[in-house]
């Protein structure tokens, strides 16, 4: 069931963000402004590579792209602290890379290598990273909700002003897994941010069979905490509505619900070809893309110019170039490596057997 655009969601005009700043409220700051262009870049350059490498086979398993959503990730997760915690899905690789996660331990996750954060054991696009704090994710859809979600009640425990930001789809909030998670935190007034990407599909099943409503945060309402729609593509927009959220959970205030309406545009992995969908409405939301439009934002404040933008794209692919040519050097995990990092126990002597294991870090 293709979306016609009579009965698309529309999401706000893309001068929206523009039009407030008008009306009296103040720029974000120049350096603001221009590392969230150049990590939303980074972002597309990296995701766009690896559906290369994939398609030359240059990996085995799968990708599952966020192509056309980065102002929703880049503008929800830029200003967290390295304490706070990602409760990414598999859509979510690119968490890693705002975050923080050194780029070849990034690849190295991609390629199922021994120097991966997880040496080789959740490939491909499972990345989580223990030094950040950024959960690896599982196949099974909103399982991250749970674990954030407990991430967040040990925070509340503890007294700490961490908080948790948990990325999920519009097809999880039909699952049990959202409902359970989202009801726990707004019971106990947890310090963390439900970011739902709306992106208008759930592999291959549109929102409109999934949820009656058009707006999705409307479900705060039932949750007790505080729901908001944003234009999940106008990163400016998402940034201040996360950092409105954000503040608010750090302070005590509790959970929060935001909706970023988007759209990805290709299939739910790189081997879906998505022939489900109706190609204006590809071509419709490509015309919406999040890139241009910040461009034309720092145009606006006369922040923008083509050497400041060819300068990210030089810096950022010689990084990547170099953390690909690492991964596909470094060896893969020895087979029997499997049984490591396991729990056992002997029933004959009632002992608690496992080996120790410490996260691969490496450095930038």
């Amino acid at each position: 069931m293709a979306t016609k655009p009579k009965d698309r969601p529309q999401a706000p005009a893309a001068n929206a963000g523009m039009q407030k700043t008008s009306n009296g409220q103040a720029p974000l700051p120049e350096a603001k402004l221009k590392q969230i262009y150049s990590t939303m870049l980074k972002c597309r350059t990296m995701e766009e590579k690896i559906r290369i490498l994939f398609k030359q086979g240059r990996f085995s398993g799968n990708y599952y792209a966020a192509v056309g959503q980065e102002a929703t990730e880049v503008g929800c997760a830029i200003d967290l602290r390295p304490t706070d915690t990602i409760a990414p899905s598999h859509r979510d690789f690119i968490s890693n890379l705002i975050k923080g996660t050194p780029l070849k331990s990034m690849i190295s996750q991609i390629y199922a290598k021994k120097t991966s954060p997880d040496q080789g054991r959740s490939s491909p696009a499972h990345c989580g990273y223990a030094p950040l704090n950024i959960i690896t994710p599982a196949s099974t859809i909103a399982a991250q909700l749970n674990i954030g979600t407990g991430v967040a009640l040990a925070n509340k425990m503890q007294k700490k002003d961490d908080i948790v930001m948990a990325f999920s789809g519009e097809g999880s909030t039909s699952l049990g897994f959202w409902h359970e998670a989202v009801n726990f935190a707004g019971v106990h007034q947890l310090p963390i941010v439900y970011v739902i990407q709306n992106n208008l599909w759930a592999e291959s099943v549109t929102v409109k069979l999934q949820c009656k409503v058009d707006d999705l945060s409307l479900k705060a309402t039932g949750y007790g905490m505080p729901g908001i729609t944003v234009d999940g593509n106008d990163a400016v927009a998402v940034y201040r509505v996360a950092s409105e959220a954000i503040h608010r959970a750090r302070i005590g205030g509790g959970p929060t619900l935001i909706e970023c309406k988007t759209y990805r545009w290709y299939g739910h992995s790189e081997i879906d070809p998505a022939k489900y969908r109706d190609p204006a409405e590809v071509e419709y939301w490509k015309s919406r893309d999040p890139l241009p439009f910040m461009e034309n934002y720092l145009q606006k404040y006369k922040l923008w110019s083509d050497d400041f933008k060819k300068q990210i794209l030089d810096d950022f692919t010689k990084e990547l170039d170099e953390a690909i040519e690492f991964a596909e050097k470094a060896p893969f995990p020895e087979p029997e490596e499997a049984l490591d990092h396991v729990y056992s126990f002997d029933i004959r002597d009632r002992e608690l057997n496992r080996k120790s294991w410490t996260p691969t870090v490496l450095q930038k």
